[in-house]
């Protein structure tokens, strides 16, 4: 099945069969429990939704910014990546009272690097847990590295994974990981199977991220072990949609998918040496974007 398709069939049991929740947000969700999707890579496609326009570059942005072990929007900003700017700007409200428009705060973190380093770091979010990961002796571990070097060496091992679940440092987290485990499987043909498992999910807007994320982080990782893309298994947790966000599912599901797109890969030297540059998509052409808000 296509992105779409599986993406739609998402939509229709939240919107059908979805428990009413709250939530820490104050919101409220429709939320279901226990989703799976499943998309074949081998090919060139990818699952980059077409009944909506989904920001890609910005999803492979996010990934490539985590990969940096970094965890400060000033380094998302100058690349004109606005998704993270919610959390420091609430905390910078909340704990300062000044309600200042978030244009203007991210002017701020852009020109400013001291008021930067205090507002605008999210604490040991996911690429800290992922190349920094600080163990109970004081030793940071590389996930990524160990993952890397797995593939390419014990390629048949059931211990090729990742996660940032660190429980000490979740209370410092500007947001507790979402996408929280990623397991990686060889075949015996030099397929890289992926599978991320996701505790919580915004359907409307961090799914389709999540979908193009993975995808790219599969891409470089199958292209360092010198491997060919094959499965990427996505399994949710909580996977709900706002009750803001209702109407804007019920749009999406209204419109007529479109022939999926396919990405490539430009090679580079390392994991850490890929550049947004290196991605292309062809035959991308989505019905118009859907703006929705995000819950903080």
């Amino acid at each position: 099945m296509t992105a779409d398709a599986q993406y739609f069939e998402i939509l229709r049991r939240i919107l059908d069969t979805g428990d009413a929740r709250d939530d820490r947000t104050g919101v409220g969700t429709l939320s279901v429990f226990g989703v799976t999707a499943r998309f074949d890579l081998s090919q060139g496609h990818v699952p980059l939704l077409t009944t909506k326009r989904v920001s890609w570059k910005t999803a492979v942005k996010e990934m490539l910014w985590f990969l940096t072990g970094r965890t400060n929007i000033r380094e998302l900003l100058e690349q004109n990546v606005r998704i993270w700017t919610d959390w420091p700007l609430a905390r910078y409200r909340r704990e300062t009272g000044n309600a200042i428009d978030q244009r203007a705060f991210e002017a701020r973190i852009l020109d400013d690097a001291t008021f930067a380093e205090t507002w605008g770091d999210l604490g040991p979010v996911y690429g800290k847990q992922w190349r920094r990961w600080r163990g109970a002796d004081g030793r940071e571990h590389d996930q990524i590295a160990t993952v890397i070097d797995q593939l390419r060496t014990n390629p048949s091992s059931r211990r090729i994974l990742f996660h940032g679940w660190n429980v000490p440092e979740l209370g410092d987290m500007a947001l507790p990981p979402c996408h929280m485990v990623y397991q990686y499987h060889v075949t015996s043909e030099g397929r890289l199977n992926s599978l991320l498992f996701q505790r919580s999910c915004d359907a409307m807007l961090g799914l389709p991220f999540n979908w193009i994320g993975a995808t790219a982080l599969q891409l470089m990782l199958a292209q360092q072990a010198g491997l060919t893309p094959g499965d990427l298994v996505w399994m949710g947790g909580d996977v709900h949609l706002y009750r803001n966000h209702l109407d804007q599912a019920r749009e999406q599901l209204a419109r007529e998918p479109r022939p999926a797109p396919r990405m490539t890969l430009q090679p580079a030297e390392s994991i850490d040496a890929y550049r947004i540059e290196d991605f292309a998509v062809e035959g991308y052409d989505p019905h118009p974007a859907i703006k929705a808000e995000v819950a903080v």
